[in-house]
């Protein structure tokens, strides 16, 4: 008989080398392709490399960390409830972790805005919830069909792929992507085309096809879409046009909501309510995963069990959930997170007409913008060339082509400031570097 050699673990702190994850991990990452660094560490708006190299995140966990890196208070109540052995997990069993998130979301976030919305938790991913806010307009209607926006992106499950715009993404599927209505996005067809016009001519004509909808579901702030915004006029009007026709109205705030765009919920300036809500990324405040589907009372209509999963019971995500609500709680959170939406605001404005040559536009809404440019190509230039300088910042769009910032909602002008420094400078070398190649062809 032989005795195996024991098995060690790795160091604690890897290097910064990347060869264990092109052996081990899938082709299906992304993220660490652009940034190709092995991080270890983060707190706030920076992060650091293995190498003790610091970067400035304007990438913020892809909405996930609205917050920042490892918020102080979050990470001790975090700690607190694991010291007390609190349960992690606990399907859907009351906990007293559930019952405190329940409570502060009431009292801080519903109640104030009255909205009497219940909640369900569903399996803690933004698609999940997408699918759930389906099921439940598909039941409550008797109807089928989901209309859906040019641009928009609700997960890759396969109800919600299907409203989902980007070909790519869509074409992973492997089988037909049905019940879904296409229309356009607000200015998805030129300045003088009212897209809710044609979306209603459609509704109304026996003879356009189309039948009526179960749900509308929109993004009031096209995250993965390329930073288009709707109006308010525009999300005031669909809504309308919801109601009038006994359409349910799903507003997908899963990126553009917790604060995003200065307020806890991005579709609150236009003064709508919709039917159901979707919310996941920031909505645990931490990072940890997290999603729930806010539903009027009447529309909760799914039946024990028929939208379950094994993690909706996530407590530590609850903890640091509940924790984030008491920054909603202070009446100078909120005009605080406009201040720095301004702050931001005000510099991309000003870097648009530095680089207006390049027909740099600022795309987006509050904390969650955009810069497009003539050249389709400039904006993954300016990515990889913003990594170089300790810059991380994605981009978006169906072919990548607008700069997406969103640094986290606490940062304010003061902590910007270094990165969109670095953003200009990136900006300006990524556009000289291509005009260097251009002159060599």
């Amino acid at each position: 008989m032989t005795t195996a050699e024991p098995v060690t673990a790795g160091p604690a702190t890897p290097g910064s080398d990347t060869a264990v994850f092109d052996e081990l991990e899938s082709a299906v990452r992304t993220y660490c392709r652009r940034f190709p660094a092995v991080f270890t560490r983060a707190a706030g708006h920076r992060m650091w490399d293995a190498e003790g190299r610091e970067y400035i995140d304007f990438l913020s966990g892809a909405g996930a960390l609205n917050y920042g890196h490892n918020p102080p208070e979050v990470r001790a109540a975090l700690i607190a409830y694991l010291q007390a052995d609190g349960p992690v997990h606990g399907l859907d069993l009351h906990t007293g972790a559930k019952a405190a998130f329940l409570h502060r979301f009431r009292d801080v976030v519903l109640a104030p805005r009255g909205l009497d919305h219940r909640v369900q938790f569903t399996g803690p991913t933004g698609t999940n919830a997408v699918e759930a806010a389906f099921k439940t307009a598909r039941r409550v209607t008797g109807r089928t069909d989901i209309v859906a926006f040019t641009g928009g992106f609700h997960g890759l499950s396969l109800g919600a792929l299907a409203a989902s715009a980007t070909s790519f993404k869509r074409g992973a599927a492997g089988v037909p992507l049905g019940h879904v209505t296409r229309m356009p996005y607000e200015g998805y067809a030129g300045e003088g085309v009212d897209t809710i016009d044609y979306l209603t001519r459609l509704l109304d004509d026996p003879g356009s096809g189309i039948d009526l909808p179960a749900a509308f579901v929109v993004e009031t702030v096209q995250g993965e879409g390329g930073l288009a915004a709707a109006s308010t006029p525009w999300l005031r009007r669909l809504a309308e046009v919801a109601r009038e026709r006994g359409i349910l109205l799903i507003v997908d705030d899963i990126q553009a909501g917790c604060g995003r765009t200065g307020t806890f919920f991005s579709f609150e300036e236009a003064g709508i309510v919709p039917d159901l809500i979707c919310l996941s990324k920031s909505i645990s405040g931490f990072g940890l995963p997290m999603a729930l589907v806010l539903v009027r009372p009447e529309l909760d209509q799914l039946g024990p069990g028929e939208h379950s999963g094994t993690f909706r019971g996530n407590n530590l995500a609850f903890v640091t959930a509940t924790a984030c609500l008491d920054r909603w709680a202070d009446p100078e959170f909120a005009p605080q997170v406009r201040r720095n939406a301004a702050a931001l605001e005000d510099r991309l404005t000003e870097l648009a007409a530095t680089f207006a040559d390049l027909g740099c536009t600022v795309l987006g809404r509050g904390l969650i913008r955009g810069l497009g440019f003539t050249d389709p190509t400039l904006a993954d230039r300016v990515s990889r060339a913003a990594f170089t300088r300790g810059l991380l910042v994605e981009t978006s769009g169906a072919r990548g082509q607008v700069l997406k910032i969103m640094p986290p909602i606490v940062a304010d002008a003061e902590e910007l400031a270094p990165g969109l420094a670095i953003l200009a400078d990136s900006i300006a070398s990524a556009a000289q570097d291509h005009v260097s190649e251009g002159d060599l062809s």
